[in-house]
């Protein structure tokens, strides 16, 4: 669909669900995700109870789904979730379900100012000052996150979407995550013998969560938008879940997000151990060595597997492009990161 026939759509459709004029200006194609399509768009709300003017995000889907990706209406209702609970994540509304309105779900959300890119987080000289600042502001909204649980989610259909399979009442989360993982590899076209010894070990050595919880799924430098005045708001919820806490932790510490930045083992921009503390803080726990190893283990993984499956994406035609081919080139990255954190569990 042509950029001016989905604005002409959504003026049309606004304009019936909110009773009054709609006019939406502005509206610009954003980088988006590998599963979702994002638009900048000014809306005008002529008349009617929410008459103003709305600086929003349009967001649906686009090409084909990741595995374990949420749709766009489960992730409203996270989104929706999180920002209820305090999470400095942009207001999710207007959600509509029936496809046939643009060819596919979609939702609005306020939109905020800043920049997620890797490279800027970690290396612009304009966020020299903040990034202290930055470190706690992430953990006290990860605290947050984690603060959500099934037990108090009240949507039953989400609260079962978010288990992906997973029984809520065992607290050895990670064997349902191993599972996961093993399902993903046995379905893929070739062997990986590192990523079934590594599979084997997180098997074997899985830990009993302290409660299950609300995990974001990708919490990382460039799924959160910062300015020189800090943390704007964390994006990006479609692989949120419920798991164990130490799965986001060490999710943002992982190698591979540190944007070059490798003696900053949070994210780029911070000591790992400052972030950690702030979340303790936060949070009110104590994080467990053992588990930090193991979930980072598993993040490895699971990230090695994603780019085998991003890279597939792009060689079996279905979603052609060139960051996808050159993403399957990483998994080795991933494996040896891996093998190296098990290696040195051992010694």
């Amino acid at each position: 669909m042509k950029d001016s026939e989905l604005k002409e759509r959504l003026e049309t459709y606004l304009g019936g669900r909110l009773k009054g004029k709609v006019e939406i200006s502005n509206m610009i194609s954003l980088s988006g995700g590998a599963c979702q399509e994002n638009f900048s768009a000014d809306i005008i709300v002529a008349e009617g109870k929410e008459k103003g003017t709305y600086q929003t995000v349009y967001r649906t889907d686009k090409g084909a789904a990741l595995l374990a990706s949420l749709s766009r209406i489960d992730e409203f209702k996270v989104c929706k979730m999180a920002f209820e609970a305090g999470v400095k994540t942009p207001e999710p509304f207007w959600l509509e379900t029936d496809p046939e309105v643009t060819g596919n779900p979609f939702y609005f959300m306020r939109r905020i100012s800043g920049k997620a890119t890797g490279r800027f987080v970690v290396k612009d000289p304009s966020l020299n000052k903040i990034r202290k600042q930055l470190t706690s502001e992430l953990a006290e909204n990860l605290a947050k996150i984690h603060s959500v649980s099934p037990e108090t989610c009240k949507d039953e259909s989400l609260r079962k979407t978010l288990s992906l399979g997973q029984d809520l009442d065992d607290m050895v989360v990670a064997s349902g995550s191993v599972q996961n993982l093993r399902n993903q590899l046995e379905g893929m076209k070739e062997p990986y013998p590192a990523m079934e010894m590594i599979l084997n070990w997180l098997e074997k050595n899985a830990l009993a969560s302290d409660r299950i919880v609300l995990v974001h799924g990708d919490f990382r430098t460039g799924n959160f938008m910062v300015t020189p005045e800090g943390l704007q708001g964390i994006v990006d919820w479609e692989f949120a879940h419920w798991g164990d806490r130490h799965e986001d932790l060490t999710w943002l510490c992982m190698r591979d997000w540190r944007f070059g930045k490798l003696n900053k083992e949070a994210g780029g921009f911070a000591d790992r151990s400052e972030f950690y503390e702030a979340y303790e803080k936060s949070a009110g726990v104590t994080l467990d060595p053992k588990k930090v190893t193991y979930w980072e283990v598993m993040g490895n993984l699971r990230w090695a597997i994603g780019c085998i499956g991003q890279s597939e994406r792009h060689l079996s035609g279905k979603d052609k492009g060139i960051e996808l081919a050159a993403i399957g080139r990483r998994a080795g990255e991933m494996e040896y990161e891996a093998m190296r954190l098990i290696e040195e569990s051992l010694s």
